[in-house]
């Protein structure tokens, strides 16, 4: 199964690479920009689209917070953040924005003889990590929940993201939910960091934690597959020791309300639940209401709607929850309702 993650995931970020290196772009094609958390995914939703339909999905991969600005800036046709814009954010750009996927951030370690779930954190112990309290990998917090693991007398390398980034926004909601310390760093898509190196994008981090022995980072679920990395599980708020898995991720979400949640502003990180995953996050897609040019709004929303009915079963082999129907439903009637062109008419 991993194999073959890492295959359709590697075969993804090529075929998305190449294209976006392309020196002129088919005139159907779409652009966007923002999230790396659901780069991979993407990436195979763009290759399986153009096989079918020849219309290109251009994305950059750059960060929450640059997907935002681009959006905002009207320079992409749509921006992607993990880090969901409140109503009023949205009222006051012109913006509306609609929940994709779903997908979990784990933790990654870079330890001599430490293979993937041998490990195992609670929220706590991470957030005295990254607050730089915890110095070495053999401090009697980790040694105690990890009995049977060679850990060495040596110190931890904090990784964590340089870039403006909806990943560090949930990771951080998730530590300032766990331990009240946290909030002398906040908790947003940028932070000042207590400790650590920085590394752009899921990939800088998955790169820098792979390089550098006795690291410590937190990604994307499908990078660490895709790198290899040695994840750990989690002890979740009901106490209980769970793993990253599309299980855990739909237990977290599980009580998710989306139809209560205005502006589907909804966080999914701390979830109750004996499965659920800690750090279980949505990752949003944002257009302008008003479109100038409808006819490109059209093919944004023609392969949203082909993904959110074909592309079910390759978001799980990526690691990632699909939104369910009645979500699915929801987001497309607010299409009807808010994404007009200057007429005000519906574009799809």
């Amino acid at each position: 199964m991993l194999k073959s993650l890492v295959k359709l995931g590697r075969a993804s970020l090529f075929a998305l690479s190449a294209a976006s290196l392309a020196t002129a772009a088919n005139a159907a094609d779409v652009s966007g920009a923002g999230a790396t958390f659901p780069y991979p995914i993407y990436a195979k939703w763009a290759e399986a689209y153009k096989a079918k339909t020849g219309i290109g999905m251009n994305y950059q991969s750059i960060g929450s917070g640059g997907g935002i600005k681009q959006i905002k800036a009207n320079t992409v046709d749509f921006g992607a953040s993990d880090k969901p814009l409140t109503p009023e954010e949205l009222n006051e750009a012109g913006l509306m924005q609609f929940p994709m996927v779903m997908g979990a951030i784990v933790p990654v370690v870079n330890l001599p003889g430490v293979k993937p779930g041998e490990m195992k954190f609670t929220g706590k112990i991470l957030a005295e990590i990254y607050l730089g309290h915890i110095k070495q990998w053999n401090d009697p917090q980790i040694v105690a929940l990890n009995k049977g693991v060679k850990l060495p007398n040596s110190a931890i390398t904090v990784v964590h993201r340089s870039d403006g980034s909806g990943t560090t926004f949930n990771f951080a909601y998730y530590l300032n939910a766990v331990d009240s310390d946290w909030s002398k760093v906040g908790v947003d898509t940028a932070i000042e960091w207590p400790t650590g190196l920085g590394g752009k994008g899921n990939e800088g981090v998955s790169a820098l934690v792979g390089q550098t022995q006795g690291s410590i980072g937190y990604v994307e679920y499908a990078y660490a597959l895709q790198n290899k990395l040695a994840y750990a599980d989690m002890i979740n708020r009901d106490g209980k020791t769970v793993s990253p898995s599309v299980e855990s991720i739909q237990a977290a979400a599980a009580n998710a309300d989306w139809a209560k949640a205005s502006g589907y502003y909804l966080i999914l990180a701390d979830q109750p639940g004996a499965k659920s995953w800690p750090m279980t996050a949505a990752t949003f897609i944002l257009v302008h209401k008003m479109q100038a040019k409808p006819d490109v709004a059209k093919e944004v929303l023609n392969f949203f709607t082909w993904c959110y009915g074909e592309g079910d079963k390759m978001a799980e082999d990526l690691a990632y929850v699909p939104m369910p129907n009645n979500v699915v439903q929801m987001v497309k009637k607010s299409w009807s309702e808010e994404i007009k062109d200057s007429a005000g008419k519906p574009v799809l």
